[in-house]
């Protein structure tokens, strides 16, 4: 058995944002197609194009390791798509969709925040400067999503659910 260092930690971390991400992938669709809002869907539309990205340069850290691209199930991102699902459910025709579609998706951008800056943060740690490199450029783009997130909220899919 493995010791449990940062490598491992790093590692295992690595397997659940890939699992993550490839549950992301899968549920922007379904988000985009519940919106009523054709901002907020084109959002998630390009979203949806910069996870299938995202998902390549995990693939590509996984080469740098050596280790064989394989996702561990996260239950956090699970729980979170599911209260995205259940908004989808609740409020379908209502017009707090919407706000509630974007607060779902701001939920899953903030949790992937988290995840690419502690990773980063060890494989700078662990002297991994490519992996560092492909972390930061995914990172870069959660934060500036989830800015595009925030100022739509606030420009105008607030105001249409109030």
């Amino acid at each position: 058995m493995a010791d449990k260092d940062l490598n491992a930690l790093f590692l295992d971390t690595l397997k659940d944002i890939y699992y993550a991400e490839k549950q992301i992938y899968k549920a922007l669709p379904k988000m985009a197609k519940a919106a009523n809002s054709d901002q907020l869907r084109a959002a998630f539309e390009k979203h949806h194009d910069e996870t299938e990205g995202q998902i390549v340069r995990l693939e590509q850290i996984f080469e740098l390791l050596e280790k064989p691209a394989r996702g561990k199930k996260c239950d956090a991102i699970e729980g979170i798509l599911d209260e995205g699902t259940e908004i989808m459910d609740e409020y379908k025709g209502e017009p707090a969709l919407d706000a509630g579609l974007l607060a779902a998706a701001q939920a899953v951008e903030h949790y992937e925040i988290s995840r690419y800056g502690t990773l980063k943060s060890w494989a700078t740690k662990l002297g991994m400067k490519d992996a560092v490199k492909l972390l930061d450029q995914t990172l870069a783009e959660e934060k500036k999503t989830d800015d595009a997130l925030t100022k739509l909220a606030e420009t105008a899919v607030n105001a249409e659910a109030a």
